[in-house]
């Protein structure tokens, strides 16, 4: 078997080094990619697979992509779920040669794993959400996360209890999340790290030399796992970028408790940042976002992921919206002014990574001089305001740099110069001047060459190869041939003939000597432009959350003011006082088809903390549970709620349970799914939670089902002590009424006009007077024939019922059965009445016996 090239040798080293990573390998102007790398890229890519060469006797798969191009094919590997080991070229072809003679092999490296957490180019990401990367980090039987964003150096570190882990992922919904290969929580993880990536007294070693400090105090006291969880994360990224670690700004210590606990069955059920198909369209997230700026969309993401707990922070955000919903004029003249802003955030995070572009700086200087603008029109205001604008300015110097150093419009490539700004720097301005009078030298050398040759359709061009020549058709070329004509043949192609003159490569190296000078010099600017900018980076941060702050602030109070949503009144205590709630969502859509939403009250309190809502389907029991939670999400968030009056006492964990389907993957039923979320809002709710609780027990038989539902409401009342919306067909349920002294009974009005159900969707006192499920039915076009024998089973179910007087007497497990009881009791009769028919005194022996086989056979044959 034949050793492997020396290129192969290289690319299976550093193969090898990227591990699963499939490996972008820089060739010229391509990254190719080889073996089971090629095959899998080239299926998600669908690009051709090629082959090149052989190893180990067999043909070796190859797919390339173009270099200038490879941002596209990246983002569709990772939204596909892989990660890329770019490998650069790390030196040129002339210094390769330089170093070990002609046959020299170009060194290449990797310099950046390409992750779907650690992304920062612009075309990667979605410009509204934000981008996690969460490390999981265990120590002495602690658990803690670690998020950073890299895109705009966000890092948080969360101190959270180990059943609050699901949650707090569930709130970040990271793209990567990594943890120990030897930890607990390698199932919760998309990557897994070594363990030594993971020890505590490392991590804090390496986070104080990451922010250039003695002590991590400043920041916060962080126990082992959080240390653990931190080291962990800048480990990793450091291990993605090759040692050029993206921008962290200080980590900001974040106690769990701190924001209402939503789990994550609660998240899908509610539809908060997304739809349970995982589509942003259709969620709360999307009904309410008014924001201006991709920034103020991350933000607003942010709170309604995680509405606050500390009521003082809750105000302050309702001032600022308040500020600017009574003043229409300001908020307009402030959402007009930030739609003209750039991201500053990630344009700073591509420049700290070293991705950034002449036209990153450019953004740099737009936002900041726009923030400042923004400033001088925000005058006094509530307390919030007066923090935010301080933090608006303070960039006069790097604004005054950049707006002389740079273009108006910049770049996005800088390998072709041009950013620098006529007038900034003197010497580069002569480079240019002598760069364009060595171009009108060689306009002026072709119109002599035209003359002195007399061939009209002469040209001068340039390309990478030949650099400037003289080009002709060659049908005119003979004359240039000629010894004596002062051309020198080059190329011949196919319809023109190549030549240079030596006036011709005078002019031209003035003119190539120049340009390669500008371009030095304009790298130069360049550098030293970023350096300026990356010093003042945590000050740029600043000025880009408060714009943040601002257009979340400015677009609540433009929804409020579009939906006449009302500012909700907390307090401390437990109560739950909203007065024509509704459903933001709904509303939304029910708005699209030109029909009205149908507003309702709800009134929890100590002594009603507990509702029991009976009533149809389709008539609104679900939308009534959600749009509380809704509201409470949104009151704690910061926000005006859909409602025309609000009180609500802070809510320290909210749970839903409506509707549930079910986890194939774990093994569970919808009925399994429905008693997991229960039993965990069962341990964990306390008396300032919110629960609602749709349809406990329709997953089993109904005497199951009704003694689950009649346990978990008794518990909640007795135990939990939370304030609870509980929606249910069990109306024998309402009885709880008599000994729960916090129950109250409500249900969803319907009525029946002329054999048609009319659902009036509004919640009224006392239970509902039947379920109406067979005009639903009806409504859901169900045949008339399965109608009626409803009908007639339901009758003698109720029958039953009223004879035994038992909670679900005459009921049955399954329809079915229900129908081989009739049919048996139907039996019954015809024997009866063939036993009475027979006159027993006059019947003969024979006639006797011939009487007994035809009621065998009757009871045989049914």
């Amino acid at each position: 078997m034949s050793a492997p090239t020396p290129m192969m040798a290289q690319y299976l080293a550093l193969k090898a080094e990227a591990e699963d990573c499939l490996l972008f390998y820089r060739m010229g102007d391509f990254f190719e990619l080889f073996f089971e790398d090629a095959r899998v890229a080239s299926g998600v890519l669908d690009i051709a697979l090629t082959s090149r060469g052989e190893h180990a006797g067999e043909k070796i798969p190859m797919c390339g992509v173009p270099v200038h191009a490879a941002t596209a094919y990246l983002q569709r590997l990772i939204k596909a779920g892989h990660r890329v080991a770019i490998a650069e070229q790390t030196e040129t072809p002339a210094e390769a040669k330089a170093r070990g003679g002609s046959k020299a092999l170009v060194a290449r490296g990797i310099v950046r794993v390409v992750t779907a957490g650690t992304l920062t180019e612009e075309a990667l990401l979605d410009a509204r959400t934000d981008n996690w990367c969460v490390a999981i980090g265990e120590a002495g039987g602690e658990v803690a996360l670690a998020a950073a964003d890299v895109s705009t150096g966000r890092f948080l570190v969360i101190d959270a209890s180990a059943d609050a882990i699901g949650a707090e992922l569930a709130r970040l919904a990271p793209a990567e999340t990594i943890a120990s290969e030897t930890g607990d929580y390698t199932q919760a993880a998309t990557g897994l790290r070594p363990r030594a990536d993971f020890d505590s007294a490392s991590g804090e070693a390496r986070l104080k030399r990451l922010f250039g400090v003695a002590t991590l105090d400043g920041f916060g006291q962080f126990g082992r796992a959080a240390l653990a969880a931190a080291g962990g994360l800048v480990a990793y990224l450091d291990h993605t970028a090759k040692g050029a670690l993206p921008f962290l700004r200080p980590p900001v210590l974040v106690q769990a408790a701190g924001t209402m606990a939503i789990d994550a069955a609660t998240r899908d059920s509610l539809e908060l940042t997304c739809t349970t198909g995982g589509q942003r369209k259709g969620s709360l997230l999307d009904t309410v976002d008014r924001t201006a700026t991709g920034a103020g969309a991350r933000a607003l993401g942010g709170d309604i992921g995680a509405p606050l707990m500390d009521r003082a922070a809750v105000e302050a955000r309702l001032d600022l919206v308040q500020f600017f919903h009574d003043d229409p004029a300001l908020r307009e003249t402030l959402r007009g002014a930030l739609r003209a802003l750039p991201d500053i955030g990630r344009a700073l995070g591509r420049l700290v990574a070293r991705r950034g572009s002449p036209r990153d700086l450019g953004q740099l200087r737009d936002g900041l001089d726009g923030a400042w603008r923004l400033a001088d029109r925000l005058g006094g205001g509530p307390a919030l305001l007066e923090q935010i604008v301080p933090q608006l300015r303070g960039h006069g110097a790097l604004i005054d740099l950049l707006t002389r150093a740079l273009v108006p419009t910049p770049p996005i490539e800088a390998s072709e110069g041009g950013y620098i700004a006529a007038g900034y720097d003197a010497a580069l301005d002569d480079l240019r001047d002598t760069g364009a009078g060595g171009r009108r030298a060689i306009a002026a050398l072709e119109a002599e060459f035209r003359i002195q040759t007399g061939i009209t359709a002469l040209k001068i061009r340039h390309n990478g190869v030949l650099g400037y020549h003289v080009e002709v058709p060659a049908r005119a070329a003979d004359s240039l041939m000629k010894p004596d004509s002062g051309f020198t043949h080059r190329q011949t192609l196919a319809g023109v003939v190549r030549f240079n003159t030596p006036a011709l490569h005078e002019v031209a190296a003035k003119v190539s000597q120049a340009g390669a000078h500008a371009l030095a010099a304009e790298a130069a600017h360049l550098e030293e432009l970023i350096a300026q900018a990356l010093a003042a980076r945590d000050r740029i941060a600043a000025t880009a959350d408060a714009l943040a702050r601002l257009d979340v602030a400015s677009a609540l109070a433009e929804r409020a003011a579009e939906g006449g949503w009302v500012r909700p009144e907390l307090v401390d205590h437990a109560c739950f006082e909203v007065t024509g709630g509704r459903h933001p969502v709904v509303e939304a859509a029910v708005a699209r088809s030109g029909e009205r939403f149908v507003a309702n009250d709800c009134q929890l309190s100590e002594g009603s903390r507990l509702w029991l809502v009976t009533g149809p389907n389709m008539g609104g029991k679900s939308t009534f549970l959600r749009q509380n939670a809704l509201i409470a999400v949104l009151a704690q968030a910061g926000s005006y709620v859909p409602a025309t009056r609000a009180r609500i006492g802070l809510v320290d964990r909210l749970f839903s349970r409506v509707g549930a389907s079910d986890n194939l993957a774990r093994g569970r039923s919808t009925f399994m799914v429905e008693m997991v979320e229960t039993a965990a809002i069962l341990a964990q709710a306390t008396p300032r939670s919110l629960v609602i609780l749709d349809e406990v027990g329709r997953g089993t038989s109904t005497y199951d089902g009704l003694a689950i539902a009649w346990a978990v409401v008794e518990a909640i009342h007795e135990d939990n002590r939370c304030r609870c919306l509980f929606a249910t067909h069990y109306h024998e349920l309402t009885r709880l009424a008599e000994r729960c002294e916090a129950l109250s009974l409500h249900h969803v009005r319907a009525r029946e006009w002329k054999g048609e159900l009319v659902l009036l969707h509004e919640v009224a006192t006392g239970p509902a007077d039947r379920s109406y499920g067979l005009a639903v039915a009806r409504l859901a076009g169900m045949p008339p024939a399965t109608i009626a024998r409803a009908k007639s089973v339901l009758a003698r179910l109720e029958a039953g019922r009223a004879r035994t007087g038992g909670l679900a007497a005459g009921l049955d497990d399954l329809p079915l059965f229900a129908a081989v009881a009739q049919a048996e009791e139907e039996q019954c009769d015809a024997i009866r009445s063939a036993v009475e028919a027979i006159d027993v005194d006059s019947l003969s022996p024979r006639e006797a016996l011939d009487a007994l086989y035809r009621l065998k056979a009757l009871a045989r044959d049914g």
